[in-house]
């Protein structure tokens, strides 16, 4: 198709649905395409100490903990969910959906917890001096360094791993599995021929979604003092006060995600395994009992321990001891400061996610997949990358408008889109697009096109399609996105730290505050409430999920 005919197909089609669809894609590429640009710009004198006496430590650092998080992730993720999708084990049920908890946990806060924990004054070391008279080497209590940072990030990270692989185990390799049986082989033999070839694309999935938390990362590798590409945007642009040189570093890391995720796609694409029938039948658990049950459920426990029981009991222990002298006026003010953010940031999400992903399905064409690719592209982007790309488009526009400030009495340039919260709002929206947009697409996948073919057959447009027929079906995908995507962003650290205005806190950067100024207890409590929204959102999704799968 030439570029006359899309135009012509364009016209053709369009309604105030294509036009917000491409004008809201338009506008959330807009701050990668700023930084994408610098990469052409001529580098400043900074650039050119950072490049050779920095960028090499940072990106081997950044490689550093990429491969051993992927790999260690892989390793227990794929595992559980081998065992909890293949057998029968006590307690089964509820490690099938506990081991996703951790994600309700995020890792900057496991790090500041599991810091303290183990430091020589921490519970752990106190409790072997005082109960037990041992005194071990400090080195092998030091979580705060590259292989702590590791042990942090595949805690609480497996779980996208996890999770992926046993829906793809439990819905699509009962076939392939039972044959391996039926042939004699073994639980080893069939987890290694069978079952690691088959769910590689679900696994490729799922260490996609830890490659592109790990480099989107600021809370942990800069609390434990490791220098990543993503910390060395920070300190470019609050340590040496030069947004030029962080842009570029943040295109030069655009550039290796997209890489990553052309390789990843690759991967997919020539790793692919489909059913030789249209009827899906689920695994068939294999009863484990004697010492392989209990091995199998000592193994959950331990995991989940580590990745939720312990640091939740701790923070709440934390949370216990100083709640009163952190409980203020000042505090309610940043609780509401997050769930206003969050909630302005999630509507606009949803909205936009409904209208692009209806028009994706309606005007079935390569125009319309290339706008929701578009629009989707943001979630790919460490924190960093967008916040500047947000900065640098808000200067832009405030120095388009000066004229209009200065006949409004602002001044001659005045940084009005630049300090207020819309930066914080416009980052989140770019960041988190595709958690709303994947449930509504999963929505309108299922239900299909036949009712709304139906609807327009008896003289309805798509706006009234849409609100009398496609709404009450997808609406459960609706509430799903909403509450994915609102946990997003009360999580979000980078995004907060780099574009919220002046005296703007929310529950995220109060917590990373504590940690900084070394107040680890005081950080517990807006740590807790972080957690707390998590995990009811979390389990609100299970339930929704329970009653969609029945």
């Amino acid at each position: 198709m030439n570029l006359q005919t899309a135009m012509r197909d364009i016209r053709k089609h369009a309604n105030s649905w294509m036009v917000i669809s491409i004008t809201g894609a338009a506008v959330l590429m807009l701050p990668i395409f700023y930084v994408f640009i610098s990469l052409f710009q001529r580098p400043n004198k900074n650039w050119q100490q950072i490049k050779q006496f920095l960028i090499k430590d940072y990106m081997l650092h950044s490689l550093s903990l990429v491969f051993f998080t992927v790999l260690l992730s892989v390793v227990i993720g794929v595992l559980l969910a081998w065992l909890v999708a293949a057998y029968d084990f006590p307690l089964k049920r509820l490690f099938r959906w506990a081991l996703v908890l951790p994600l309700a946990i995020p890792p900057y806060i496991a790090a500041y917890t599991y810091a303290n924990m183990l430091s020589y004054t921490g519970v752990v070391q106190k409790t072997l001096r005082t109960q037990f008279g041992v005194t071990l080497d400090q080195s092998y209590f030091d979580v705060m360094s590259l292989r702590g940072a590791v042990f942090i990030f595949t805690m609480f990270l497996f779980p996208y791993v996890y999770l992926i692989t046993r829906s793809f185990l439990e819905r699509q390799s009962a076939s392939y599995i039972e044959n391996a049986r039926l042939l004699g082989k073994g639980g080893v033999a069939i987890f290694f021929r069978v079952v690691l070839p088959i769910s590689r694309p679900a696994v490729i999935g799922g260490v996609t979604l830890v490659i592109f938390e790990v480099l989107s990362d600021y809370g942990v590798t800069s609390y434990f003092g490791i220098h990543t590409i993503s910390t060395a945007i920070f300190q470019t642009w609050f340590g040496m006060y030069d947004v030029e040189s962080a842009m570029r570093l943040a295109a030069w890391l655009m550039i290796g995600i997209i890489v990553v995720f052309i390789f990843e796609r690759l991967l997919r694409r020539n790793r692919m395994f489909s059913s030789s029938t249209s009827k899906m039948r689920p695994i068939v658990p294999k009863r484990l009992q004697g010492p392989a049950a209990a091995a199998v459920l000592l193994l959950c426990v331990a995991v989940f321990s580590c990745s939720f029981v312990i640091p939740t009991l701790q923070i709440i222990v934390w949370a216990g001891m100083t709640y009163k002298e952190v409980l203020t006026p000042k505090f309610l003010e940043l609780t509401l400061n997050t769930l206003k953010v969050a909630l302005i940031a999630t509507i606009i999400i949803m909205t936009l996610s409904v209208v692009v992903a209806n028009v994706a399905r309606v005007r079935r064409s390569g125009f319309s997949f290339i706008i929701s690719k578009c629009a989707t592209a943001g979630y790919s982007i460490p924190g960093a990358i967008i916040a500047i790309g947000v900065l640098a488009v808000c200067i832009h526009l405030d120095h388009l408008f000066a004229p209009v400030y200065q006949q409004m009495g602002l001044g001659k340039s005045p940084l009005i889109i630049s300090l207020s919260l819309a930066m914080a709002v416009a980052g989140y929206v770019i960041r988190f697009m595709a958690v709303g947009y994947n449930a509504v697409e999963a929505g309108f996948e299922k239900i299909g096109s036949k009712y709304a073919e139906a609807s327009r057959t008896l003289g309805h447009g798509v706006t009234g399609t849409f609100f009398k027929v496609d709404l009450p079906m997808i609406k459960g995908s609706i509430i799903t996105g909403f509450i994915l995507t609102f946990v997003e962003i009360i999580k979000e650290l980078p995004i907060t730290l780099l574009l919220r205005p002046f005296n703007f806190e929310t529950l995220a950067t109060r917590a990373y505050q504590y940690a900084s100024d070394e107040q680890i207890i005081e950080a517990s409590v807006p740590s807790l409430f972080i957690i707390a929204i998590s995990l009811i959102s979390v389990l609100i999704f299970h339930q929704l999920g329970k009653k969609l799968e029945s």
